[in-house]
């Protein structure tokens, strides 16, 4: 059996946040603040953005407008035609107040209140959001200010595109560093493996992720010729950014409902055992995790899991313990397509039809042996299906757990390369083994 997360990514990245930002303040504290009106609009620039909050696919929460004015004092040069002089700390010692001043309204909410929502400080995204935050402002000011302090920047004009360009450079590379931050944090916390976190988080770059990015360089661009009214002009199409993201989040958790009330509506008729789908999906997605598939394929994995006994409801008997496992491919098969109509009509994403469409097809070790490739998150689901197909029935005859499970793999195990996918035998050997 595998073991845990290893927690350890998450210790250390928070660890670095936290001396980052104790030497930050500490210098901030020696050497005095620099311009502090500028320093006091981008803190509460920063601290608004943190309370106003947005929550990504894979439950991951994101503070777009805070992370934008993180990067843009992390990258402000010249405001209105006057140089600044903030450098690296101040950069990360803004950040953190403004972190710390958004935690203000959530200490001030009614002790009833904060017991039904968990304090941010004892929050794993908020805590980790934060981390990012601070490591990537620090990130793109170590960039940027040494060299705009040094005037080496002053070669390029502040009009002129070089000067544009740089900045876009830098705040691609703050946006690569954060969501490397994101995968570690995200491998540390799910145990999905770092490359599929990391191909996720790169994913999201192309949506709020680019968006920061632009709005963060957008805003340090502008400061440079209209001075601080640049922050709440340039932040709006963010905020309006968010109302949108907020409506998709809306309609997820619309389908979401659809997909658990359809996977409840077996057990509700007395065709599949109760809990029967929830724990198919679990294993479904422990598996998926192992074999290294990204967030979305996990979640149309975890749709496809949750709503594979669909057809059933086709059948005038039920089949006994709703274990589908246990009757003819042929049988199997029609099981699946029918579940496969009922699905396509949910409004759930087709490739979630097409998955169950396929979950009963045989595994010949050939992609092409029989037809077009069998997907392999069909493939999983029919081994997380078996698996617990056969692991009721070995209770049923009153077969103790250890025992059963052992029958169970060495069941699966016989079946490897000709009904079951010998990888996604083994990966479930690994899980629940």
């Amino acid at each position: 059996m595998s073991g845990g997360p290893p927690l350890g990514g998450v210790a250390a990245v928070h660890a670095a946040a936290v001396v980052l930002l104790a030497f930050a303040f500490g210098a901030v504290a020696v050497r005095g603040m620099a311009e502090p009106g500028v320093a006091l609009a981008f803190t509460v620039l920063i601290a608004l953005g943190e309370c106003v909050r947005i929550t990504l696919p894979g439950d991951r929460e994101q503070a777009p407008i805070g992370a934008a004015g993180a990067l843009a004092y992390a990258l402000l040069g010249p405001l209105r035609g006057l140089p600044t002089a903030h450098g690296v700390l101040q950069a990360v010692a803004v950040t953190g107040a403004g972190l710390l001043l958004a935690l203000l309204p959530a200490v001030a909410l009614p002790r009833g209140v904060r017991c039904r929502r968990p304090a941010p400080w004892r929050d794993p995204a908020r805590l980790d959001g934060a981390a990012r935050r601070l490591l990537g402002a620090g990130f793109a000011a170590a960039i940027f200010q040494p060299l705009y302090n040094s005037g080496l920047i002053d070669r390029f004009s502040a009009d002129g595109p070089a000067y544009g360009v740089f900045l876009t450079v830098v705040a691609a590379l703050a946006a690569l560093c954060d969501a490397t931050l994101a995968a570690v944090l995200r491998r540390a916390r799910s145990g999905l493996r770092f490359p599929a976190a990391l191909e996720d988080e790169l994913r999201s770059l192309f949506g709020i992720g680019s968006a920061i990015a632009a709005t963060g360089m957008l805003v340090s661009l502008a400061a440079g010729e209209v001075g601080l009214w640049a922050l709440p002009l340039f932040c709006a199409p963010l905020l309006l950014a968010q109302v949108s993201f907020r409506r998709a989040a809306a309609v997820r958790a619309t389908t979401g409902q659809t997909i658990a009330s359809l996977a409840k509506a077996t057990e509700v008729a007395g065709y599949t055992p109760r809990g029967h789908a929830r724990r198919v999906a679990d294993t479904a997605c422990a598996v998926g995790r192992e074999l290294g598939l990204s967030t979305r394929e996990l979640a149309l994995l975890e749709y496809a899991a949750l709503m594979h006994d669909v057809g059933q409801l086709s059948l005038v008997e039920p089949v006994p313990d709703g274990a589908t496992a246990l009757l003819p491919e042929e049988e199997q098969q029609r099981i699946a397509r029918l579940g496969s109509e009922v699905i396509r009509r949910t409004g759930v994403p087709r490739q979630v039809a097409e998955q169950v469409a396929r979950l009963a097809d045989p595994w010949h070790g050939r992609p092409d042996a029989d037809g077009p490739a069998v997907p392999l998150a069909a493939r999983i689901i029919r081994v997380a299906n078996a698996h617990d197909d056969l692991l009721t029935a070995a209770r049923g005859r009153g077969v103790g757990e250890a025992v059963g499970r052992l029958e169970v793999l060495e069941v699966l195990r016989l079946g490897r390369g000709r009904v079951y996918d010998g990888r996604v035998v083994d990966a479930l050997v690994r899980v629940r083994g």
